[in-house]
């Protein structure tokens, strides 16, 4: 049965004035629901109905909202198997992504985010001794800066995870008292209507969470311009987060942006060439290379260079394509035919531009889908497109280098500085490597993220930093209260 969804807004269920699109199944290409297209206003009435809501969630007792996101995040959990069947179909995820780094994520954030609630919100400073002068007499001043919630806060979200990435934004935004408009990706917002129902059913207050969706820009925008919304939280393309940047500005709303990223892997000679292949094939099969921290640009020391493009184009070879619901599936679709078309396109210019295709490069042989066969591109140099823009697919290129100082000047002739990558046997090199490269992130022999460490991007790969307890300073005010002692 198809599932036509409803707006959420104040706390009701409501008919949609521009009616509903559909939400295909990238694998199959079959609809699996109908979205909401709201209209301007209905966007403008869900950010008026948090404003509404805002005076009395803000001041809430943290156990309160704590009580409210534990349950939600139990709610998630018990519901699981239905989450991971609408989140694969609806994204092309496999099973196990689905399962493991989606849905599971979803519900473990709104549960770390019950704990945030209750961190404390007071930092004590020094007292201070001020003379007396034209401020008034002698004294000592006591003070405490106090972080307190922004307000109405607008969260769209991106494509590639609807139950991890908005479950980042939600969660640690209502933990501070924000209240939420909440404005998923076109392609899959529905997982983001089963999150929503976890939090009513959990006893959110109305208006405290409003969800709306549509499938042109008009419904985001509009969550953007709204004069009700005090903060914009975005993840998505850069050319998006700077349009959203200029809106924000006009008005001096507050922003937290995860933008784009063409993460560089750095391979010298004296690296684990295995482990460095391991995490760089990540990024065919993890979402189909949709993910903006993959180490899609491999940087390789010359002394290691053809052993690891020959690794690599071997690992490639071991990546089953297709149906994510079937077992063995390492590679999904991508998105939508227009994102595979776009991928395509970039590795038909890599072509042109003088790469060489190691692996990949054709369409799957697949009745049904948005395929793009995990591809390889060596044989690159640095003013290549292919090297340069962000891709968003499964696409690795190489590009080789001599020395130590060559390697870092190519990892930040670049435009994005979301997360790196360094492969090496000598762990101080490693870390000094690092140290200079001008990102949020930097892997160190690893792909592996520490869940509590701040996330967010250099240059245009963003504004701010999420995750563990920076989430909840990205998602507060600081306020200073100053007293005579």
């Amino acid at each position: 049965m198809t599932i036509t969804e409803k707006l959420y807004v104040g706390g009701a269920w409501t008919e949609p004035e521009g009616g509903h699109y559909e939400v295909v199944n990238p694998a199959t290409e079959e609809v699996v629901g109908l979205a909401p297209e709201a209209s301007r206003a209905q966007v403008h009435e869900a950010a008026a109905a948090a404003r509404e809501a805002f005076a009395d969630w803000s001041r809430t007792k943290p156990e309160e909202r704590a009580a409210i996101l534990d349950r939600a995040a139990g709610l998630m959990a018990r519901d699981a198997a239905a989450h991971v069947e609408l989140a694969r179909a609806e994204t092309g995820a496999t099973t196990a992504t689905a399962r493991s780094m989606q849905v599971a994520v979803g519900s473990a954030r709104f549960r770390r985010y019950a704990r945030g609630a209750l961190e404390p919100v007071e930092q004590a400073l020094p007292p201070q001794i001020s003379e007396a002068g034209p401020m008034g007499r002698a004294g000592v001043l006591g003070a405490v800066a106090v972080r307190r919630p922004v307000g109405v806060v607008t969260c769209i979200t991106s494509y590639n995870n609807p139950w991890a990435n908005p479950a980042g934004k939600i969660a640690p935004a209502l933990a501070m008292g924000n209240t939420v408009v909440v404005k998923p990706a076109p392609q899959d917002p529905l997982s983001v209507f089963a999150m929503v129902r976890a939090l009513e059913e959990a006893g959110v207050p109305a208006g405290v969470v409003n969800l709306v969706t549509g499938s042109a820009p008009a419904a985001g925008e509009a969550a953007v311009d709204s004069p009700d919304v005090d903060m914009v939280s975005f993840t998505g393309s850069t050319a998006v987060g700077q349009a959203i940047g200029e809106v924000c500005g006009r008005t001096l709303k507050r922003q937290l942006m995860e933008l784009g990223g063409k993460g560089a892997a750095l391979v010298f000679d004296d690296a684990d060439l295995d482990a460095a292949v391991m995490g760089i094939g990540t990024t065919f099969a993890f979402y189909s290379g949709q993910i903006c921290t993959a180490p899609t640009r491999v940087l390789a020391q010359r002394g290691i260079h053809d052993r690891l493009v020959e690794k690599l184009a071997a690992y490639t070879g071991h990546l089953r394509v297709g149906d994510p619901a079937e077992r063995g599936t390492v590679v999904g679709p991508v998105i939508s035919a227009a994102h595979r078309d776009r991928v395509e396109s970039y590795v038909e210019l890599g072509r042109k531009e003088g790469a060489r295709v190691v692996a990949g490069g054709e369409r799957p042989d697949l009745a049904k889908g948005f395929y793009v066969a995990p591809t390889l591109l060596a044989d690159c140099t640095a003013g290549m497109r292919v090297v340069r823009e962000e891709i968003f697919g499964p696409v690795v290129v190489v590009v080789p280098f001599d020395d130590e100082e060559e390697g870092i000047a190519l990892a930040g002739d670049t435009d994005y500085g979301l997360i790196d990558y360094v492969w090496s046997g000598d762990v101080a090199r490693a870390f000094r490597v690092g140290a200079r490269l001008r990102s949020g992130g930097v892997g160190i022999n690893t792909i592996g993220r520490n869940m509590e460490a701040p996330f967010g991007g250099f240059k245009k790969s963003g504004v701010g930093r999420d995750v563990g307890s920076y989430a909840l300073h990205a998602y507060s005010e600081l306020q200073a209260m100053v007293w005579p002692g």
